[in-house]
């Protein structure tokens, strides 16, 4: 068979053109790979900076680290438990009949009952077993007993043949049918790595996004948290004033007794309770006013915080005494 000039020129051609599809396609196939290596560094880059973070929150918040799993003890994994699951072969339970010993006539007989206990076909040249009456298991044809192919279910027959332990614990998992035969379980669609990729870029902006908001949550404080700082400051301040001024009042009725004297309750209201209240505010402030994350030292506002406390309880005891003569 000859081939003409044109036809060995379009062979040519063809292979030419085959050939640049091929070198573009792995040209294509580079790139994407270069890609997916590109986007997984970029990702892995990300999970790390989230990670360092997470830790610096839990830190803040007072969480120490996770500790690590503790490890499966010896023999409770899943080969050793789900074992007889995993291998669908004849069950070995109780009330089965046993395997009679080899000999010439001899047959196995399996039990009918449901009793706990096997029977074991014994002697050699005898068709019965022991205690029951002919034997009932299904013949041969020819008038004589099946033999232990007839017993379903015993292990060690040639009818039913199972693996070894060693090579059950190897096997294929398989999947039970409704029917009861054993088929091959089904395999996973292979993934696609673009895909996974974007669910790992959506799922990492996602934890960008509940990171920022946990960020904004720890930047704020316990004792009022959408508050500002300054009417944070006069609210605690003015609260332990009038925490002050029940103090004071307290002593005045202390006073029209007899327990306390004039002198000992001038200095409580002039100096004593003014103080214990402002210490009181700084105190709760430091404690609750203050974020979990925050750059530095939140202001407190001391004179803010003296002029009201050193205000407001000597205030409490005019505005007491001014009750008191209004009521008379």
């Amino acid at each position: 068979m000859t081939v003409s000039f044109e036809e060995y020129a379009a062979l040519a051609r063809q292979l030419s053109a085959q050939h640049r599809a091929g070198e573009q396609h792995a040209a294509a196939e580079s790139a994407r790979r270069r890609d997916l290596h590109a986007a997984v560094d970029y990702l892995q880059q990300r999970l790390t900076a989230q990670g360092q973070r997470l830790d610096q929150l839990g830190r803040a918040i007072g969480i120490d680290q996770p500790t690590a799993a503790p490890a499966p003890a010896p023999g409770s994994g899943p080969g050793t438990a789900g074992e007889a699951a995993a291998w669908p072969g004849p069950p070995s339970g109780s009330g089965a009949a046993s395997a009679a010993r080899s000999g010439s006539g001899s047959g196995s007989v399996p039990a009918g009952g449901s009793g706990s206990g096997s029977v074991s076909a014994a002697g050699s040249g005898s068709g019965s077993a022991v205690g029951f009456g002919p034997s009932t298991a299904p013949g041969t044809g020819d008038g004589g007993p099946a033999g232990a192919a007839g017993a379903p279910g015993v292990a060690g027959v040639g009818a039913y043949s199972q693996l070894p332990a060693g090579e059950a614990r190897l096997a294929l998992p398989t999947a039970v049918s409704p029917a009861g035969g054993g088929v091959p379980a089904q395999r996973a669609a292979a993934a696609d790595p673009a895909v996974e990729l974007e669910l790992a870029r959506r799922m990492a902006d996602e934890a960008d996004r509940h990171g920022q908001q946990a960020e904004l949550l720890a930047q704020r404080p316990a004792l009022l948290p959408t508050w500002s700082p300054l009417a944070r400051a006069v609210a605690v301040y003015a609260g332990c004033g009038v925490a002050a001024g029940v103090l004071v009042l307290i002593l005045v009725l202390a006073s029209g007794v007899g327990l306390v004297d004039g002198f000992t309750l001038g200095a409580w209201i002039c100096a004593g309770l003014p103080a214990v209240a402002f210490f009181g505010g700084y105190l709760v402030l430091g404690r609750w006013g203050r974020p979990a994350m925050v750059a530095g030292t939140p202001p407190r506002y001391l004179p803010l915080g003296f002029l009201i406390c050193f205000l407001l309880v000597p205030m409490a005891y005019c505005a007491y005494l001014l009750m008191v003569r209004g009521l008379r």
